[in-house]
């Protein structure tokens, strides 16, 4: 059991920080994973980011999802093939459904991300971050959209999540990392001690945040840096005067 998604976030960071990343990205999945992902982000010194993921609900049924639409540039849309031929859905059904989900997903891009740009991944390890998983829907989803936008690696990590939902997400990613795996996962919130429901204010905030800590880190590596140098450069030209 995690004390919260912090904690969580700081023993998965750990575990990650013992491979061997290529320059790894950092996306969580909103709400719940933007806390986790900030502290593995800080873990790695890795940019992060967020990935967000609209569901597409089957016509008089929201809750089942034939489609899901993911963020991006440009975005992509995942289709659920099941589902689609279950309801003898078209091009142009789907088209109308997927429309009607795009204003949502740009409202929630535009509250949590401002006027940031979406990170590319293509080369990168893109690490796609939430606070568990119980049947993975929303994070293979995820997976299949990342897979189009020529990552070296996708990594797929949590704090936990059943068995059987990491062996679906094993066959999608290339490598998934799960801190505890429960024989009985019961709900999500069983396994934290504190798990607060985030407002979208929190998730904008968590992010400004992170961003803030990650430049300011920069700067002061820079600094660093630059100070090494400085001092490298006067010993040198100490030695030049001794040798004239």
């Amino acid at each position: 059991m995690f004390r919260d998604r912090q904690e969580a976030g700081e023993k998965l960071g750990m575990e990650l920080s013992k491979l061997q990343l290529h320059r790894p990205v950092v996306l969580a999945l909103p709400r719940g994973g933007v806390p986790v992902a900030a502290e593995v982000a800080k873990a790695l010194n890795a940019p992060l980011d967020l990935l967000i993921v609209r569901k597409v609900g089957a016509p008089g049924n929201s809750e089942l999802a034939v489609a899901a639409i993911v963020d991006g540039e440009p975005g992509d849309v995942v289709l659920n093939r099941e589902i689609v031929e279950a309801y003898a859905l078209d091009d142009d059904e789907l088209r109308v459904l997927i429309a009607k989900e795009r204003p949502e997903l740009e409202h929630r891009c535009l509250t949590y991300r401002g006027n940031r740009r979406p990170l590319s991944i293509t080369g990168k390890t893109a690490i796609i971050v939430d606070d568990g998983a119980a049947t993975g829907t929303t994070m293979k989803v995820a997976v299949r959209a990342l897979k189009r936008r020529s990552p070296r690696e996708i990594i797929v990590a949590l704090p936990v999540s059943p068995q059987e939902t990491v062996a679906d997400l094993a066959r999608e990613a290339d490598r998934v990392v799960c801190l505890s795996q429960p024989g009985q996962f019961h709900t999500l919130s069983y396994h934290y001690l504190r798990f607060p429901q985030l407002s979208d204010s929190d998730v904008a905030a968590a992010m400004d945040e992170a961003i803030r800590s990650q430049r300011a880190g920069q700067h002061r590596s820079v600094q660093h840096a630059a100070g090494h140098g400085s001092k490298a450069t006067t010993k040198s030209k100490t030695r030049d005067n001794r040798e004239k």
